[in-house]
């Protein structure tokens, strides 16, 4: 008998466009230098990260209200701010590349990020703005998207049921603890728990 489980569809979705990130950095260096690099792979990373973010957050917003209305940015940013008020704060890492990002910092401010104005720039009017589908406005996109993920799985993130885990974006390590996994007594690997404020 084959049965089926229910699927984490945006976690599932996170990993692919991570995993896209992952191979661009064969061929550009993640590094402040080659920030405003930009090319058609960059605006397709962007783009799609840009549109399921909204996707996202739009879920996030109804799983706690499920009346809720909004359809931009400023009104997810004014629902979500009090429920999760730490999320602007909270940092994102890719070890590999020793970058840090605050994707959502400028929501303390009341503000829509700067990837974010960007990606609209990019998705409304490409003919004049196609230089901002770049490599900072790339990765930051995929680190908002990541944190929105991890916030609308925050259950299944608290239990360890993210995965497989993400190669390239990690949250603070203060937030984060590993369990072994034990099956029959041999330790199968590990489990990445998250405690999200």
């Amino acid at each position: 008998m084959l049965k089926e489980s229910p699927k984490l569809l945006h976690w599932n979705y996170f990993l692919v466009l991570e995993s896209d990130l992952e191979h661009l950095s064969r061929y550009i260096e993640f590094t402040e230098d080659n920030y405003k690099t930009y090319s058609q792979e960059m605006a397709h990373l962007l783009l799609a990260a840009g549109s399921e973010v909204d996707v996202v957050l739009k879920g996030l917003c109804k799983k706690n209200n499920s009346r809720f209305k909004g359809e931009e940015i400023d009104k997810y940013r004014e629902f979500l701010n009090p429920k999760y008020p730490k999320l602007c704060n909270l940092n994102v890492r890719l070890p590999r590349y020793g970058l840090d990002i605050l994707p959502w910092d400028n929501w303390q401010n009341n503000k829509t990020p700067n990837w974010w104005r960007d990606y609209n720039k990019v998705k409304h009017k490409r003919d004049e703005h196609y230089n901002l589908a770049n490599l900072k406005n790339t990765i930051a996109s995929l680190a908002g998207l990541f944190l929105a993920v991890l916030y609308f799985y925050k259950d299944e993130a608290e239990k360890g049921e993210l995965i497989p885990d993400p190669k390239l974006f990690m949250i603070q390590e203060d937030l984060v603890a590993l369990y072994k996994v034990l099956d029959r007594g041999l330790l199968r690997g590990y489990v990445r728990i998250y405690k999200l404020p």
